[in-house]
């Protein structure tokens, strides 16, 4: 998950990007499952980022928000959140140095959360970065929040114990994957890693060796949230996180329910993105996504304020999209989510055999297999259509149902034997695939794998298998988020591999580095055309689908959206109906 651009002088400077409309739930209208164009800018003027956030339409405050959801999120401590849950939770108690103005209405502004602004690039090379610290930013129990807080916050990362967060900023302060061992938080706890400093109480600095012009973007995820290092617990943390947003944590009870109530600490003037309209908001696990699909249908008591957060089932979508009393509570669109199958390298060498998967494959069918329209939307690209200097290409043009042909001509009479690596959660795909790539002159074994371990095995260097189903979602909707993640073959080691393709090309590897030491604004066209390059050189995968969202909400549920960054319900605009 990641996002990118540049800065200039006084005002926004705006940037065309293609995003997937979000289909906002303002109980008035239905949802949709269009893409349109969209705008996305960096805020270059301190207003831009101050606060009160600009009043959502007939909104009002009061009452009890709820949110129903099959398991609980994995993480609450800020530093180790990286689920989408945890994601979407995270800004009702927590705030972060920079966040994203985003209401749903087609457009996202980078502004500074914490931050005065969305950073400094000091030198002009994105290797030396400043922010200032808001003055009337506190914590849940009043005190300051400073630039030494941040700092602590973002040091305690570093520590092995926390795991599960992103790891970009403690990456680029080491300048070494191995962060970890390169700073010691346990045997530092006074100290800073080496390139983060605190001038002021208002002032935090980052050096880093390489240029990094995303680091506004990567500030945006929860790991720059505050911490008092007194309150700092640990592991524990994840129990009881310490607020420096509008709401706090006043009960958990692990696998059954959280429950957040209003921080009086936090002050709206200094937010431009938050709203805390509700009194509290809680969180209920338990029901799977058909239970809590049905309760939220029905509308009754509580849950005519509630969202079912784990989306309408294949099994309800028919019955949702027949109801006509059901449209106002919907919300749908296209996600940031793409799916491709994946083509390990090391095993198929050819790129003719590559590029042949890539005519055959029937994308319709595979989406009709998935769940259909109103579960994904096909795409032909690597990035999706989310990312910023988003281009629309097709490198095989073979149609919606794919060209068996075209794929035949480019094997020259062979009939390749592949083995297809498939989670045992999903016999209908593999169903799918095998009968769609055999058709076009490809032997398909099937091995099944346990569903909880496929994303592991997968990322094995030496995995058995020719193809696998991949899934990436980006940080901030940049290509810098997408492609040097997943095609950078220096990278490649024994194991937990984001390049699952395996493919490791010099001339493309320059290429990265040379998008990535550009400024920020200037490198969406140019992650575009090494899109289509990838594809028509390498053909390291097939580009499937998106995942569009599907979610119903209560009737007395207003102001919410999906999140252009994420693709999941956000919860900065939602209130409650009185």
């Amino acid at each position: 998950m990641r996002l990118k651009r540049a800065a200039a002088v006084g005002g926004a400077l705006t940037l065309l990007v293609t995003m997937g409309a979000c289909s906002e739930n303002k109980g008035t209208g239905g949802g949709n499952n269009e893409t349109r164009v969209n705008t996305g800018s960096i805020a270059t003027d301190p207003k831009d980022s101050l606060g009160p956030a600009p009043e959502v339409a007939g909104a009002s405050k009061g009452g009890t928000f709820h949110v129903i959801r099959e398991s609980q999120i994995s993480h609450l401590d800020p530093q180790r959140i990286y689920s989408f849950a945890g994601l979407m939770n995270a800004p009702l108690y927590a705030r972060f140095l920079t966040t994203f103005k985003d209401d749903g209405s087609g457009k996202v502004t980078l502004v500074g959360d914490l931050a005065e602004t969305p950073g400094t690039d000091v030198n002009k090379d994105c290797k030396v970065w400043e922010f200032k610290i808001k003055d009337g930013v506190k914590f849940e129990d009043g005190t300051p929040i400073t630039s030494k807080e941040i700092a602590y916050g973002i040091a305690r990362s570093f520590d092995p114990d926390l795991t599960g967060g992103p790891t970009y900023i403690q990456e680029w302060l080491a300048d070494s994957p191995q962060y970890d061992t390169k700073w010691d938080f346990k045997a530092n706890k006074t100290s800073l890693p080496p390139g983060l400093t605190t001038p002021d109480a208002k002032t935090l600095k980052f050096g880093f060796a390489k240029p990094h012009c995303d680091l506004p973007f990567a500030a945006s995820l929860p790991y720059t949230a505050p911490l008092k290092p007194e309150k700092d617990t640990g592991v524990n943390l994840d129990n009881q996180p310490f607020s420096s947003g509008p709401y706090k944590i006043s009960k958990n009870t692990p696998g059954v329910e959280l429950v957040l109530e209003r921080n009086s600490n936090w002050d709206p003037a200094t937010d431009p993105v938050r709203h805390a309209y509700p009194d509290k908001v809680v969180w209920h696990y338990g029901p799977d996504s058909e239970a809590g699909a049905n309760r939220v249908i029905a509308d009754n008591g509580d849950d005519q304020a509630a969202l079912g957060f784990n989306g309408v089932p294949v099994s309800l979508t028919s019955r949702v999209l027949g109801d006509a009393s059901l449209k106002s509570r919907t919300i749908q669109g296209p996600t940031p989510s793409l799916w491709r199958l994946t083509i390990n390298t090391q095993r198929v060498t050819d790129l003719a055999v590559r590029q042949a998967l890539n005519y055959a494959i029937d994308r319709d069918g595979f989406i009709k297999a998935y769940g259909g329209e109103a579960s994904a939307k096909a795409v032909t690209t690597l990035m999706p259509p989310s990312t910023i200097g988003f281009q629309q290409y097709d490198a095989y043009p073979a149609g919606p149902n794919g060209n068996p042909d075209k794929a035949k001509e480019l094997l020259g009479g062979k009939s390749p034997e592949l083995v297809l690596g498939i989670g045992d959660d999903s016999p209908e795909l593999a169903t799918q695939l095998k009968g769609n790539l055999e058709k076009a002159g490809f032997k398909i074994t099937v091995k099944t794998i346990p569903a909880d371990a496929k994303l592991d095995e997968t990322k094995k260097k030496n995995n058995p298998w020719d193809l696998y189903v991949d899934q990436w979602a980006a940080d901030w909707p940049s290509g810098a988020a997408i492609l040097p993640v997943l095609f950078d073959g220096r990278g490649i080691k024994a194991e937990g591999n984001s390049n699952t393709s395996f493919v490791n090309s010099d001339e493309i590897n320059k290429e990265f580095d040379r998008v990535l030491a550009m400024p920020a604004g200037d490198q969406g066209t140019e992650w575009a055309k090494l899109d289509q390059r990838i594809m028509k050189e390498l053909a390291p995968a097939v580009p499937l689908f998106v995942e569009n969202g599907f979610y119903v909400t209560g009737s007395k549920v207003g102001g919410i959206f999906l999140s252009s960054i994420f693709g999941y319900p956000a919860f900065t605009n939602v209130y409650v109906k009185q």
